[in-house]
């Protein structure tokens, strides 16, 4: 999908104001988080959305050296925009986060995943974008990632965080595949696009507002 091209027409068929992005919401830190069971860099991918917002939000999350848009959920032959834009491809737009555990924990990441990243009660759709490679979705990588996702699923389930059930899907990570390199730092290089300003930058303002421990200005870039 072009998501300039549906902004414009979008602001041309209709006179009220375009929504923003969905209001984050004040969640509970995870009650199972322990540390990593191998030291070292971490990787976590997840889904819920344009990956142009979820990249550039976790680029601003203290702890996080790397994040990259790119493909999950999907074979390596259909990797590619063009393809995953139609929706049958089994990819979702997805980031792949890398960060330090000793700075930033998984349920630290997934307490802000959930909270400002994207509104995980929105089945295959975020916002304008609507299709499955739009779904809410956690890549585990392993037993550990899984649990952790998993039960802190059920403890917000349990406590009715959200006014709607929590559709994201735990998808067993076969494999990343990232997006091609125009698409990458794209909030940080087009931040007046009109779709990033409707859409993108109340994420990077949310996760300075809710969590101001782990928000820093300087994004880290994958360039």
């Amino acid at each position: 999908m072009n998501r300039f091209a549906f902004l414009i027409a979008a602001l041309a068929l209709t006179a009220t104001p375009l929504c923003a992005a969905e209001e984050a919401v004040s969640l509970p830190p995870p009650a199972y988080d322990p540390a990593p069971a191998r030291e070292g860099a971490q990787k976590l991918v997840v889904a819920g959305g344009c990956f142009w917002g979820v990249q550039g939000m976790f680029q601003r999350v203290k702890g996080v050296s790397r994040a990259v848009s790119g493909y999950a959920g999907g074979a390596r032959e259909t990797a590619h925009y063009d393809k995953v834009s139609q929706g049958d491809a089994g990819h979702a737009e997805s980031v792949e986060i890398t960060y330090d555990p000793k700075a930033v924990s998984l349920g630290e990441l997934l307490r802000v995943y959930f909270s400002v990243a994207h509104d995980p009660t929105q089945l295959n759709r975020q916002g304008p974008d609507v299709g499955a490679q739009y779904r809410s979705a956690i890549f585990v990588a392993n037993a550990e990632q899984e649990k952790v996702a998993r039960d802190y699923i059920a403890q917000l389930s349990g406590a009715k965080a959200f006014s709607a059930p929590i559709v994201t899907t735990l998808e067993p990570l076969k494999a990343f595949y990232p997006a091609e390199a125009y698409h990458q730092d794209y909030l940080v290089r087009h931040p007046a696009q009109p779709y990033i300003v409707y859409n993108d930058l109340p994420k990077i303002d949310n996760l300075k507002r809710l969590f101001p421990s782990l928000y820093r200005e300087s994004p880290a870039l994958t360039n």
